[in-house]
Order: C-alpha cells, then structure tokens, then sequence
C-alpha cells in the first residue's frame, strides 16, 4: 500500500513539471510532435501522417488484440476476489474459487508459511481417510444385505440404509 502511494504522489509532482516544461519549450516540442506523427504539411495535407504515424494503427490494433487476449487469458487465472490483479493458485470453497494467499481464508494474507502447508496437508489426509473409511463402512452394510436373489434392482432403488442417511460423510 505504501508504494501506491508513493507512485501516486510522485506522478502528481510529475504532470506539473511536464507541463511546466512543455510550456516553457513549446515550439521545440510542438515540431517535434508534428514531425514524428506526419502531421506537418509535407507534400499534400495529410501525406506525411497517412504515410508515417497513420501507417501504423493497424500494428496498434494488432498490439491491442494481442493485449485483450493476454488480458483475458490472465483474467480467467487471477484472484476471485474483486478487485485483485494477483493470480489465484489457491483453490477455495471446494475449489469454486481461486484465491491468491492474501485473500485465502486460510492463509490470513501472509503466505502460507511450511508447517501451514505440512498441517493443511495432514488435515486433508485425514479427511479424505475419514471419508474412505466410511465409504467402505456403507459399502460393506450394503453387500452385506444383499438383493434378493432373484430382484438385481433391489439395492439401487430401496437407497442406504437408515443409519447411513441419519450419518452424513464427516
């Protein structure tokens, strides 16, 4: 935040001088310009522009083309939350967002730090054990019952059991 400030105070100080000297060199930076873009009668009005300066809005065009697509292609990669220029490469809210480490919820705006990632990593092991376990927990209650042995449909249409129902995954 500092440095915004910073670049904002001195490009306020800076339009003055700019202005300032272009005041004081007005005809020296007016023919500068009128030369570069074409603009001083040459042979015809208008010849030198079209044939110099104006030559080159097709390459501006291009250029911008080339810009948008970078700038879309990075949108789509950069941080969810509004606002923020930064890439998200944290996936967020079951992985619906991507976040940079600043606006992770699980970050707390520093970057996550080796323990953070050694502890987060642990946790989503445990979670996903938890989950395989209790995943093979109905699996085995539901085999266990069986079909009927005539009736294959049986299983897939009577749904888990109560027990799994009222325990839903942790």
């Amino acid at each position: 935040m500092r440095w915004r400030l910073f670049l904002l105070i001195a490009l306020l100080c800076a339009i003055p001088v700019v202005v300032a000297l272009w005041a004081a060199n007005a005809h020296v930076v007016n023919h500068w310009l009128l030369v570069h873009t074409g603009t001083v009668n040459e042979p015809g009005p208008f010849y030198g522009f079209w044939s110099g300066f104006g030559s080159d809005l097709t390459e501006f065009g291009i250029i911008g083309v080339i810009a948008t697509g970078v700038y879309q292609l990075v949108r789509k990669f950069n941080c969810h939350e509004p606002g923020c220029w930064r890439v998200g490469t944290h996936p967020a809210a079951g992985g619906q967002f991507l976040l940079c480490y600043r606006h992770h919820p699980d970050y707390a705006g520093t970057k996550p730090t080796h323990e953070l990632i050694a502890r987060m990593h642990r946790e989503h092991l445990e979670q996903q054990a938890a989950i395989r376990t209790r995943l093979t927990e109905i699996h085995e209650h539901l085999a266990g019952k069986g079909p009927a042995a005539g009736d294959g449909r049986a299983a897939s249409v009577a749904g888990p059991p109560d027990s799994a129902r009222s325990n839903p995954l942790p």
